[in-house]
C-alpha cells in the first residue's frame, strides 16, 4: 500500500486561455494535516475539483489512497466540505444528515448512531435541546456550519478535504472544528486544509504547499519551511509614544526590506546583506525605549508575502480558484 494519500504528478488545467493549474506535483503522506495555501484565484479550488473528479485535468496523473482518482466508488472514501456551503434549509437537520450518509452507503440505523454521536460532540444535542430536530434555517450560521461539517464526516472517510472550513465561524465554533480535525488526524485520517488564512494553517498543518497563479511556489513541513526562511526577520517593540521617532530607520531600504506593523510590535524583514546589529544600533541612537528586539522565525504569513507578494495577492483576487 502506498504511503501517500495524494500523489499529483505534472497536472495541468486550462480554461480557454486561462492557465488555472500549471504542471502541479504534490505528494501528501497519509495521516497528516496538509495545507493547500494561496490567494483567491490561485488554483486551490480547481485542484480540489480535480481531486474529486468533478473536472478532469488536461494532462498529468492523480492517485488518491493508492488508487487512480477516477476509480469507481473512490469518492465514498472522501469527505468534502466546500467553500460554498449548501444545505436543504427547510429540512430537519437529522434528515439532511441521514440523506447525506445514505448517499455514501451508510445504512440507516448506523447513520442515526453516527449522527447522534456527532451532534453530541459538537454541542448540537444537549440536555436542554436537540438541534437535530430543528429545521436547518432555524439554526445560526455557526450551527449550520457544524451540520455541514458533520455531513462531511458522517461516512467516516479516509481522506477529508476542507475548503475554507473556518470561514464565518466564531471562536467557540472554530475551536470545536479544530479539535475535531486534530482528533481525525489521531485516528489516521488525512486532512487537506485549503485556506488563504495563514494563521490557521500555521497552527494546524504538518506540511503546506503555497500555490500562486496555478503554480507551486513552495512546499514542505511547516517547521522546515519557517526554518529555511529564518535569519532575516526581527521583532521590534518600542514605547508607544516613540513610534514616530523610529520611522526614518524603518524606512531605510538598506536596512529594512519590509515592515509589518502589528500595532503592539513590528515584524521586520531585513534587507539583503543587512546586519541586525546595525539596525539595533540605529534604533538605539534615536533614544527610544526598546521593549523587544529579537531575531524570530518568520510566520507563514510573512513567508507568503515574501514568496507571493502583495501584487500576486491582488492579481489572484479574480479568476478561477
Amino acid at each position: 500500500m502506498s504511503d501517500l494519500a495524494i500523489d499529483i504528478r505534472n497536472v495541468v488545467k486550462r480554461y480557454d486561455e486561462h492557465l488555472a493549474v500549471s504542471d502541479l506535483s504534490l505528494a501528501v503522506p497519509r495521516g497528516t494535516v496538509y495545507g493547500l495555501l494561496g490567494p483567491n484565484g490561485a488554483g486551490k479550488t480547481t485542484t480540489i475539483r480535480m481531486l474529486l473528479n468533478i473536472i478532469v485535468p488536461d494532462s498529468g496523473t492523480i492517485t488518491l489512497l493508492g488508487t487512480p482518482h477516477r476509480t469507481r466508488g473512490l469518492t465514498d472514501r472522501i469527505g468534502y466540505l466546500p467553500e460554498e456551503r449548501g444545505l436543504y434549509k427547510k429540512m430537519q437537520v437529522r434528515r439532511v444528515l441521514r440523506f447525506l450518509a445514505e448517499l455514501k452507503g451508510v445504512p440507516g440505523r448506523e447513520a442515526e448512531r453516527r449522527i447522534d454521536e456527532w451532534l453530541i460532540r459538537l454541542d448540537l444535542k444537549t440536555k436542554e435541546r436537540d438541534w437535530g430536530l430543528a429545521k436547518v434555517d432555524e439554526l445560526s450560521r455557526g450551527m449550520q456550519q457544524k451540520v455541514q461539517f458533520i455531513g462531511t464526516l458522517v461516512h467516516d472517510p479516509d481522506l477529508v478535504i476542507l475548503d475554507e472550513p473556518f470561514s464565518g465561524l466564531d471562536p467557540i465554533n472554530a475551536q470545536a472544528l479544530k479539535d475535531s480535525i486534530v482528533e481525525l488526524k489521531a485516528r489516521g485520517k488525512t486532512i487537506i486544509f485549503s485556506t488563504h488564512l495563514m494563521d490557521n494553517a500555521e497552527r494546524l498543518c504538518d506540511s503546506v504547499c503555497i500555490i500562486a497563479h496555478g503554480e507551486k511556489v513552495l512546499d514542505g513541513g511547516v517547521a522546515e519551511v519557517r526554518k529555511a526562511h529564518s535569519g532575516r526577520m526581527v521583532a521590534l517593540a518600542v514605547d508607544g509614544d516613540s513610534r514616530a521617532r523610529i520611522a526614518p530607520v524603518l524606512s531605510d531600504k538598506t536596512l529594512v526590506a519590509r515592515v509589518d506593523d502589528n500595532n503592539r510590535y513590528y515584524e521586520l524583514e531585513l534587507a539583503a546583506g543587512a546586519d541586525p546589529q546595525l539596525l539595533l544600533r540605529r534604533v538605539i541612537d534615536t533614544g527610544v525605549p526598546i521593549t523587544r528586539f529579537e531575531l524570530v522565525l518568520p510566520s507563514l504569513h510573512q513567508i507568503f508575502l515574501e514568496r507571493v507578494g502583495a501584487r500576486g495577492v491582488e492579481e489572484g483576487m479574480t479568476g478561477h480558484g
